[in-house]
């Protein structure tokens, strides 16, 4: 019985390990996301806005900010200070509204989007170092969520 037992489990086990592996190598989001950045002129108060711009490929999204759903939340599109730059505000564009019957209402960007932030520079003047944290899917899969860097002189 205990060795029926042990070869039906190590199979299993053997399919899990490997779903786990593939995982692990799958694609991250940067993969089908690109990000520039432009710096504006500084501010009377001190903050120069940075446009980012994300570029998706086609018939890829990330999720909006706000994502318009708690279930995607995690999942939606940030953007935030990297070393010593400090954000103080971000500007994310509306979305695309979907309307799915599974998953209920949430908001996607596709194609290209331009998010703007108010950024303060490292004191004594440096680069502007950001952070934008995305999440493609299509419609058959989503790809390991990506964080990428990008500095603007």
């Amino acid at each position: 019985m205990k060795r029926a037992f042990v070869s039906m489990l190590l199979p299993c086990l053997l399919t899990i390990g490997a779903a786990n592996s593939a995982h692990a190598q799958g694609k991250k989001s940067d993969a089908v996301v690109r990000v520039k950045a432009e710096a504006g002129k500084p501010n009377a108060d001190g903050t120069t806005p940075v446009q980012i711009h994300l570029t998706i490929d086609k018939g890829w999204h990330i999720y909006a900010n706000p994502a318009g759903s708690e279930d995607f939340a995690e999942s939606a599109t940030t953007v935030t200070g990297g070393g010593a730059t400090k954000v103080e505000g971000v500007e994310y564009p509306p979305g695309k509204l979907i309307h799915d019957k599974t998953l209920g209402d949430y908001k996607v960007y596709e194609d290209k989007v331009t998010i703007t932030a108010k950024v303060r520079r490292p004191a004594g003047g440096g680069a502007i170092d950001l952070a934008v944290k995305v999440g493609a899917c299509n419609e058959q899969k989503c790809l390991v969520p990506a964080t990428m860097k990008v500095s603007v002189p």
